[in-house]
């Protein structure tokens, strides 16, 4: 805590669970104790660390979340708050141009979130999605990097050649069988199947962090960073004039470390473009390896590319046969459907592209995420 008051936070949030059973949710004095505990493990000074931490230790059933987030809003974001010291406090530490968006707790019942606001009212979530990276603010930066953390990318699956039990299919399983006859004394009493096991595509985003890309490029890793923690297996490198792997930095909780760990490890930061060359040491010293075997390569480049033409046509045509999709962000795409590359970099790359998507603002971002689970 940035203030000197724990024994008063510590009776603000047992107050804040008193007004909850007044509103019949059950939360007794040990739910208060692990929200207090939970607290200390966050930021609490953060009202999304503080509403999810209350969400998960107060709330016991599903039909109390609706009452939860009445009390959450009324209690620290109404005109019956805390008490104005700690209100001041929560609002000059959750950026008060931000939004929180609490989410709706029951699907049918509407399709707009309500929208919570931190010191007073915010821009329009949706047209903040849709605004170029390098046209925010600072503290619409700051907005878009919330809501970024909360995206969650779900990798497409692929059937493997192990197997496992299953209560239906077309390959019998004659071990189970017959083992569970022999309990019946030799009678077969039912056939048992086997079906291929399905596993999570591994995906593997390369980010252009070179000086054609500064607007962009800590937006991108701010993006690797969400994937990384949400999806199964995520390999994520930078390339300026050479290729560095920062997987190990994106495995930090807090976002702002892991982008400092990944500024760290890359000394060609807004330097040179050398895409080819770039490309060219991925598979030859990761690909060829089999770290994108059977996965999804996200190549985040604007294509303006200062090294061989040649270099990046080869690169690209052996990565394109080593994985199972490849899919390009180019920010200078934009919202434009009739995009035609017109650097040479992108000339080059176009014909083993299988997907062009812009990536220049947190919309494009999300449809990535979105189309991501069907590209099988």
């Amino acid at each position: 805590m940035p203030d000197a008051r724990p024994d008063a936070f510590t009776g603000l949030l047992v107050r804040f669970a008193g007004e909850l059973r007044a509103a019949g949710l059950a939360a007794g004095s040990g739910d208060v104790l692990v929200y207090c505990s939970a607290l200390t493990m966050l930021d609490p000074s953060d009202l999304v660390d503080l509403y999810w931490a209350g969400r998960t230790t107060l709330v016991n059933r599903h039909d109390d979340i609706a009452p939860y987030d009445e009390v959450f809003r009324r209690f620290f974001l109404g005109a019956e708050g805390p008490d104005e010291e700690l209100a001041r406090m929560l609002r000059a530490s959750a950026q008060a141009q931000g939004a929180l968006a609490i989410p709706s707790t029951e699907p049918g019942d509407s399709g707009e979130e309500d929208e919570a606001v931190l010191g007073w009212m915010a821009s329009d979530v949706e047209a903040l999605k849709h605004k170029s990276f390098p046209a925010c603010t600072p503290a619409e930066l700051a907005a878009l990097r919330r809501i970024m953390a909360r995206i969650r990318l779900t990798p497409p699956r692929r059937r493997t050649r192990r197997s496992t039990s299953a209560r239906s299919g077309t390959r019998p399983d004659p071990r189970r069988t017959v083992r569970e006859s022999m309990r019946m004394h030799g009678e077969p009493a039912r056939l048992y199947w086997r079906r291929r096991k399905v596993r999570l595509r591994p995906l593997i985003l390369i980010l252009d962090i070179s000086g054609s890309m500064a607007d962009y490029s800590r937006s991108l890793l701010q993006f690797a960073h969400s994937a990384k923690r949400s999806a199964g297996r995520v390999e994520v490198f930078c390339f300026g004039t050479r290729l560095t792997r920062v997987t190990g930095a994106m495995d930090c909780r807090r976002p702002d470390e892991a982008l400092e760990r990944a500024a760290r490890a890359a000394f060609d930061w807004d330097g040179g473009t050398r895409i080819g060359d770039s490309l060219d040491a991925f598979v030859r010293g990761w690909a060829r390896r089999g770290v994108c075997r059977g996965g999804i390569v996200v190549i985040c480049s604007d294509g303006l590319d200062r090294g061989d033409p040649a270099v990046l046509a080869a690169a690209m045509e052996r990565l394109s046969r080593l994985c199972h999709r490849l899919v390009w962000l180019n920010p200078h795409k934009g919202d434009d459907p009739s995009f035609r590359p017109s650097t040479l970099g992108m000339m080059v790359a176009a014909p083993h592209i299988d997907l062009l998507l812009s990536g220049h603002d947190l919309a494009s971002l999300e449809k990535l995420a979105a189309l991501l689970p069907g590209l099988n």
